[in-house]
């Protein structure tokens, strides 16, 4: 196709929880960004089905820099914008029921600790003084990390995103991508259904459709979209502080996790095993019974409450459950940001200031090791042991 002059620096693809903080903060270093979403506003893919939970509180080196960024940036956020995105400082906690999750836990800590997290295993006395609705019955302990968090999926990205229009990034909403224009082995632009842009860097954020988009410059993104659901409750009175989640294999599920919010509603998620792989968001009735049955165990006060809504939502999952993030070598000028695997809300604040440095070049060494981490060609054989 024959383009014009460079228009852009840089365009995203992908106005949700990874593109909108990234066009925020590449925009902040004086580039001229261009967001193009199939979508007709900010966040309608995976981003609207999050339940808000942001924790730095990770088995992977790459994820908890990520996170204690996004912490840092969306803790001080209506301090330093003036915008309610209702972050709440409540913490998580990790529970063990069983010898395997203590002594997962445990080993978890001293990574944890050598990267900063506040975080500490409580024995099972202690961990009830935190938390005094868990069950006390088998319980064995469980970490707690006080600084991790949650917000409102929906306030967050629209303030992220007026934000990264006072920066001067420029938004194209219902309008799809059909072509990344490449010549001499390097991006040049796109081609969507209204038209044509020009620049030298594509940034691939396009979440559950990420192989799609990859597949324009002939790669291969090995990232399959699966599908998770959560729900919410009527609002109590206030019990719960922290995200309380429990990483026990069941039948039909290998975790769940819920807390309280602000309002006084539980709102809850289970991951499902085996995975629900495609992109049906028709919510199944296996899932309430499923879960109900998890919590009540762990938090029988639950018992009573009544489920006011449930819905279904995408994980963008790679095999080892670790973003693909960086550039690709076969086509100069394209960046993946992908593969989430359903922390996009919590990831994507913190990752938006790895990419502007990625894209204008002022990566330092601790920069340099977290793109290694998440590089799209590691050999994807091990996995992300709190994903």
């Amino acid at each position: 196709m024959n383009l014009p002059r460079p228009a852009y620096d840089v365009i995203i693809i992908g106005a949700g929880s990874v593109g909108v903080p990234a066009a925020c903060s590449i925009a902040e270093q004086g580039l001229k960004v261009l967001v193009i979403d199939q979508y007709a506003s900010v966040g309608q893919g995976a981003n609207k089905a999050a339940i808000g939970g942001v924790r730095a509180t990770h088995s992977d080196t790459a994820k908890i820099r990520i996170g204690l960024k996004s912490i840092d940036i969306l803790s001080n956020w209506q301090e330093k914008h003036g915008d309610n995105i209702e972050w709440e400082t409540g913490g998580y906690s990790f529970v063990a029921y069983g010898e395997d999750e203590e002594q997962t836990l445990k080993g978890l800590l001293k990574i944890q600790h050598s990267y900063g997290l506040n975080i500490d295993w409580l024995g099972r006395d202690d961990l009830l003084q935190a938390v005094p609705a868990l069950n006390p019955d088998g319980l064995l302990g469980g970490t707690l990390s006080p600084e991790d968090g949650s917000a409102s999926p929906l306030l967050t990205l629209h303030a992220l995103y007026r934000q990264a229009c006072l920066n001067g990034a420029e938004f194209h909403f219902a309008e799809s991508v059909s072509g990344i224009s490449v010549s001499g082995g390097r991006v040049t632009g796109v081609e969507t259904n209204r038209g044509q842009y020009a620049a030298p860097v594509v940034i691939n954020a396009a979440g559950a459709h990420a192989q799609s988009i990859s597949s324009l410059v002939g790669l291969d993104c090995p990232v399959t979209p699966d599908a998770h659901e959560g729900g919410i409750t009527e609002p109590v009175a206030h019990f719960l502080e922290p995200m309380v989640v429990d990483i026990r294999p069941r039948p039909g599920s290998s975790n769940f996790y819920f807390y309280q919010h602000h309002t006084g509603q539980v709102v809850f998620c289970i991951t499902p095993s085996p995975p629900i792989v495609g992109t049906d968001r028709r919510e199944t009735s296996t899932f309430l019974p499923m879960v109900s049955r998890r919590m009540v165990e762990i938090m029988p006060r639950l018992m009573h409450l009544k489920v006011r809504r449930t819905w279904r939502g995408l994980y963008p999952m790679t095999p080892d459950g670790a973003p693909i993030v960086g550039w690709a070598k076969e086509v100069e000028g394209f960046v993946q940001a992908v593969g989430m695997c359903g922390q996009g809300f919590m990831l994507g604040p913190g990752l938006g200031v790895y990419l502007a440095r990625l894209v204008t070049g002022q990566l330092n060494k601790a920069d340099r090791e977290v793109f290694d981490v998440l590089s799209p060609y590691r050999s994807f054989d091990g996995t992300e042991q709190l994903r």
